[in-house]
């Protein structure tokens, strides 16, 4: 599989790396195994696949266990990606930046991992609390003792409220008869970002991650960052405004996640089947039995794609994430063999500027937390 560098200390890693999480957290509880797991974490590295992302938020704590288990025995094959900075509770989620905890977080990961030290460390939210160059200072001593890599920082997502002139836009738009569209602008350098409606979002969106490149611009004063983490698909462009750019300018990894639309872009997902009160998506708006009808011409375009090349629609969406840039790395996430050894195979799959141009001009998906 083809490398790609993270960040100015040149971490070489797989083109499409594997996020852990869905293995015991987020996702339908009821299918998950742990010996399944395991098998798809060993595929994904047997194929290159050498970014294992996880957190000790993911169980909580059971997926850096899982992870652990292979690391146990194939640690030279593996890059591991996992982060700090969120506490779960029952009914709650509650963010933790203060130093002495982020220390003992480490140590604690590094035993769950069974490893001496971990590839990139990731700094899961800020804490309100407290600044966050103390949280960043207290990440990078854990550098100085070895017993982290790199540092990486999520973003705060896409999903963050919007300033007032935003909303106003979108019900200017709205009144005009436009779509308040979600997309990619053209992005220097990279091909095929195309000019339709979803190139037109996205360079209309302004503040979607202005408090991440905030954070961003604060703790590079304190040390440097390998890695940004933040959702990137066909039908959620966000990221390609300003985040994307911002790190390539600096040399910074780009960590994709959600490059499958959590699932609704493999094609697989049929509207009006729910989900398990515990997934994620049985909260999302897109995936309401009306808006996952609604959204089906997003596949159907990328089918038409795969078509060509004997593909999958995930595996389209993968190809068009990794040409998003150099420094982007693809994090489709699964808890299964098969899907892990599909995901994996999508690195071959060279899309052509005709491929790309149709992606570009696929509607903008439909159901946001903001709408």
């Amino acid at each position: 599989m083809e490398r790609r560098t993270i960040g100015a200390g040149a971490l070489s890693v797989g083109s499409v790396g594997l996020g852990c999480m869905p293995m015991s957290w987020g996702y339908t509880a009821s299918q998950q195994n742990g010996e399944s797991s395991l098998r798809a974490v060993h595929a994904a590295l047997d194929r290159g696949c050498t970014l294992l992302d996880t957190a000790d938020m993911y169980g909580p704590f059971t997926n850096e266990l899982l992870v652990g288990r292979v690391l146990k025995e194939r640690r030279a094959d593996a890059f591991v990606s996992t982060k700090c900075g969120l506490l779960v509770g029952e009914q709650h989620i509650v963010a933790n930046g203060r130093p002495s905890y982020v220390k003992r977080a480490c140590d604690a990961s590094l035993r769950r991992l069974q490893t001496e030290v971990i590839d990139l460390y990731q700094l899961h939210r800020a804490d309100p609390e407290v600044p966050v160059e103390e949280t960043w200072g207290a990440m990078a001593e854990l550098v100085s003792a070895g017993k982290v890599r790199a540092l990486g920082l999520c973003a705060v997502g896409a999903r963050a409220p919007r300033r007032p002139e935003w909303r106003g836009q979108r019900a200017r738009r709205r009144e005009r008869g436009g779509t308040g569209v979600q997309g990619a602008p053209a992005v220097p350098g990279t091909a095929g970002a195309g000019t339709g409606a979803g190139a037109r979002g996205a360079a209309e969106a302004p503040g979607m991650h202005d408090t991440t490149l905030r954070q961003l611009e604060r703790v590079q004063q304190v040390f440097p960052v390998s890695a940004v983490e933040a959702e990137l698909s066909v039908w959620s462009r966000e990221a390609l405004a300003t985040l994307v750019p911002w790190c390539e300018a600096r040399g910074i990894g780009f960590i994709a996640a959600m490059p499958l639309g959590n699932g609704y872009l493999t094609g697989t997902l049929t509207p009006g089947e729910g989900f398990e009160p515990d997934d994620v998506r049985a909260r999302h708006p897109r995936f309401t039995a009306e808006m996952m009808a609604a959204n089906q011409p997003i596949v159907a375009g990328l089918r038409r794609v795969a078509a060509r090349h004997g593909a999958t629609p995930a595996q389209v969406a993968l190809a068009w994430t990794l040409t998003r840039g150099r420094h982007v790395v693809a994090l489709p996430g699964t808890k299964k063999e098969r899907w892990a050894l599909e995901n994996a195979s999508a690195a071959q799959l060279a899309l052509t500027e005709r491929d790309l141009a149709e992606i570009a001009e696929l509607p903008a998906a439909q159901g946001s937390w903001e709408d």
